[in-house]
């Protein structure tokens, strides 16, 4: 009976390995939230920042609504497009997701 008793105790794992068995999960699983989600929306949210800035007067662009149209004047936040002959509208940079 002696002997289970030690071989139960020398099982138990001590303070050092408790800490290390909760720490190393949780910093594997913060590991890869960072490299699957976090860092590939960083390099998508600077493409698109480097594609806002590229936009010039005359491109046509399709908005996130899926509205086609020619930029007409281009502001600090926001575009003015037409969309149709002499119908013009304001809307976010942010907005707009491509090229047509």
């Amino acid at each position: 009976m002696h002997f289970i008793s030690l071989a139960y105790a020398a099982a138990q794992p001590g303070p050092a390995n408790s800490i290390l068995s909760t720490v190393i999960p949780f910093a594997i699983i913060i590991v890869v939230f960072y490299l699957f989600l976090i860092l590939p929306q960083q390099k998508q949210r600077k493409k698109h920042k480097e594609f806002i800035e590229s936009l010039q007067k005359g491109d046509t662009v399709i908005t996130s609504s899926g509205i086609y149209g020619k930029i007409k004047n281009i502001g600090e936040k926001e575009l003015t497009i037409e969309i149709a002959e002499n119908v013009n509208i304001k809307i976010l940079k942010d907005n707009i997701i491509s090229k047509a």
